[in-house]
């Protein structure tokens, strides 16, 4: 489908030549307060989900990835495609505070098209990648042996490649049918008969057959657990296979019910246009807010995933204390070695040598480093008295990293 941007609505109320009559007698109508709540809502959206998926970046993603899981490369892809889409997002709260308006300047046209290809792409690269998560399951489940050679770390790598260059391909149609109309709104190009047919297509294309796909894996899986469980040789496999199938199955089940309203209203309003039926203002009206609304559920999906994944992926929430450990002892050894000051030899203060061994005092307890030439401590000690403390303590810190 097109980019899904909030004010989709607005198509056959913007045009002049859609030839239907009553988008020219029907009042505008948004629902109360929506100059106040959406741009709170797409704020408090943005915030949440910019936070939170930086956060799953860098806590699935750190060191590369290792001792991470397959579906973790999927995890992380999912969450910089919702990074990059809720930094839209203050552009259409900036322009809901405005009543629609999207006064921009001499850019606005650019970003309004920029913006909604951004909103096109993280909507088909999400439910791309959860298929691929699902079918994931379904071979690491039901295919487990037969599997391997496609479950390689180069193959999911190579999956997630092509998720990105079909979505790239796939919301292209935003970049042509979106622009800034008379009325300084973002809109569609709702007069082409070609882009609606397309539109309603790829809905089909990009959102059902993936849902139907998914629903055919996790059955398959519900059956073959039900069958196999009892008999099972590994119990312990098992059970991080089903934690990961529910962590999974939770993400799917979120995006299906954030989504599926949106498409819904969308479907009725574009086969509304494409049929050339007649709309009273209340039905417009209605259709119009539902959309609207249906885009903040939609929108909401980009900073939930993360909170699903704390809750409850243990295996998440393992890496993230480990990340928070490793943030915090960075900061409190970097915090006694600032504070630190050399001490005659044969002490151990702050900062001090004893035999030729460097004893770092860090919070309560002994960090040794290996033991180097006392050539070096000699030489660290002629510094020391030229220099003072300082210098010893940036030498301390180089001495860490390197040893």
């Amino acid at each position: 489908m097109d980019t899904y941007a909030l004010y989709d609505y607005t198509e056959n109320g913007t045009d002049n030549d859609t030839g239907i009559d009553f988008d020219f007698q029907c009042p505008r109508s948004n629902f109360y307060g929506s100059r106040i709540v959406l741009p709170i809502v797409y704020f408090i959206i943005f915030l949440t989900g910019f936070l939170g998926n930086l956060f799953v970046i860098a806590v699935v993603g750190g060191k590369g990835g290792r001792g991470g899981r397959l579906v973790d490369t999927f995890i992380v892809h999912l969450a910089l495609a919702d990074l990059v889409f809720v930094l839209t997002l203050p552009l259409w709260a900036i322009s809901a505070s405005q009543d629609d308006k999207w006064n921009f300047g001499p850019v606005g046209n650019l970003l309004c098209k920029l913006s909604s290809y951004i909103i096109a792409v993280n909507r088909f690269s999400n439910i791309f990648f959860l298929t691929c998560m699902s079918v994931d399951r379904y071979l690491a489940v039901v295919k487990l042996m037969d599997s391997r050679y496609l479950r390689r770390s180069l193959c999911v790598r190579c999956t997630c490649a092509a998720v990105w260059l079909s979505s790239l391909v796939l919301g292209i149609p935003s970049l042509v049918y979106r622009r800034v109309s008379e009325e300084q709104s973002c809109v569609e190009d709702g007069d082409s008969t070609f882009f609606l047919g397309l539109s309603l297509t790829m809905a089909l294309l990009t959102f059902v057959v993936p849902v139907l796909i998914i629903v055919l894996c996790y059955g398959t899986i519900v059956v073959h657990l039900s069958r196999h469980c009892a008999d099972s040789v590994n119990p312990r496999a098992d059970a991080r296979r089903r934690h990961s199938l529910k962590m999974v199955l939770s993400i799917i089940a979120v995006f299906v019910v954030s989504w599926l309203p949106f498409n819904l209203f969308k479907g009725i309003i574009v086969i509304s246009a494409l049929s050339g039926a007649e709309r009273t203002c209340e039905a417009q009206s209605w259709q119009s807010n539902g959309l609207l609304l249906s885009c903040c559920l939609a929108f909401l999906n980009s900073c939930v995933n993360p909170a699903i994944y704390f809750f409850l992926d243990n295996h998440f929430r393992r890496r993230a204390e480990m990340l928070y450990t490793t943030c915090v002892g960075k900061t409190k050894v970097l915090q006694s070695f600032n504070s630190s000051t050399f001490t005659n030899p044969g002490t151990s203060e702050s900062c001090g040598t004893t035999g030729g061994r460097a004893q770092l005092h860090i919070v309560g307890s002994f960090v040794s480093v290996r033991k180097l030439p006392a050539e070096i401590w000699d030489t660290v000690r002629q510094w020391s008295r030229l220099y003072g403390g300082a210098m010893l303590a940036d030498l301390a810190k180089w001495l860490l990293r390197t040893c």
